[in-house]
């Protein structure tokens, strides 16, 4: 199942905005995969394609049928995290990887580099210095929960 489980999250993996959702995508995926494990009826039927064509459907409604909190999902995420580097910063760094380039791109750029990411900034930073081999300058990594508050207006 464990294997199961890695191969699926590899193939939705590109819908996750924010790392809490990996924790609901697993879920769905057990509960679609063992029906006799569900809690409700909002895996039944679904197909990893249905995940990567409807997520920003699914995601609302599973979170209500699940009772789930946003916050509580993301401090829970992070807290994990959080413990993971603490205890084991070598398979934590070697769960992550980049795209082909972008160290490279970081540490020849000519020009200021800024990062803007749905991850926390402590988890960024990590990851620049473990995996590229660059150092931001903290005021220039705009992480879950940090930076100046934006407001995005979606124009219909």
């Amino acid at each position: 199942m464990e294997d199961w489980i890695v191969d699926q999250m590899d193939i939705v993996r590109p819908v996750v905005e924010t790392g809490y959702e990996n924790l609901l995508l697993v879920r769905l995926l057990l509960e679609a995969r063992v029906p006799s494990i569900r809690k409700s009826s909002a895996a039944e039927g679904l197909t990893v394609e249905g995940i990567l064509e409807s997520w920003s459907k699914i995601e609302p409604v599973i979170m209500e049928a699940w009772d789930e909190n946003r916050d509580a999902l993301i401090d829970l995420f992070g807290k994990v995290r959080d413990e993971w580097m603490e205890n084991d910063l070598a398979t934590w760094i070697g769960a992550n990887r980049f795209y082909p380039g972008v160290p490279d791109a970081l540490k020849f750029a000519s020009s200021r580099i800024y990062i803007v990411t749905t991850n926390q900034g402590h988890f960024a930073d990590a990851l620049l210095r473990e995996l590229a081999g660059v150092n931001i300058l903290p005021e220039r990594i705009y992480g879950l929960g940090t930076g100046p508050k934006v407001e995005v207006l979606k124009l219909l």
